[in-house]
């Protein structure tokens, strides 16, 4: 009988352990890089917008789950399978410039995320504001301002965790 009880709970013992060391595995880590607009929690770059549709569409489009690729260390996602295997070819021609930080704010000398709705192309490249009036002054000088907001860049992205 001391026989049956003790394999018990040696079983329950190593259940236990087993629970413990389960436990004590590190889960999915959260993404800890600032350097793209992104929903931090989740992952996904641009909150989900789809960066091909800005240049298709002329309007940021919500990716979908199925269209998913992780680039970067964060998941970006695509209205159509197309869409993921264009920016798979050319990642670089999609991304926003400065990571989708707003450059005007950079100027100022804030890094400040842009949000995906308030946007403008320009050269074929995507650049995100925090908010219209941002967008505005950018567009009536758009090289000073892409060129000044390069030059803020390095100093802004010092500061944001990579």
């Amino acid at each position: 009988m001391q026989a049956g009880r003790n394999k018990v709970v040696h079983a329950a013992l190593a259940a236990v352990a087993a629970f413990l060391l389960a436990a004590a595995q590190p889960v999915a880590a959260p993404v800890m890089s600032e350097l793209v607009v992104a929903d931090q929690r989740a992952g996904i770059a641009l909150y989900g917008f789809d960066p091909v549709s800005y240049f298709l569409d002329g309007v940021p489009r919500p990716g979908s789950e199925q269209h998913e690729l992780n680039f970067g260390g964060f998941f970006w996602r695509f209205a159509s399978e197309a869409n993921l295997a264009a920016f798979k070819e050319r990642p670089d021609a999609y991304v926003p410039v400065f990571g989708g930080y707003d450059p005007v704010a950079l100027t100022r000398g804030a890094p400040v995320p842009g949000h995906p709705a308030i946007f403008a192309v320009h050269r074929g490249r995507l650049f995100l504001f925090q908010r219209p009036e941002h967008r505005d002054a950018f567009v009536a000088t758009p090289d000073t301002m892409a060129d000044a907001a390069r030059s803020a860049w390095p100093q802004a992205r010092r500061t944001l965790v990579h």
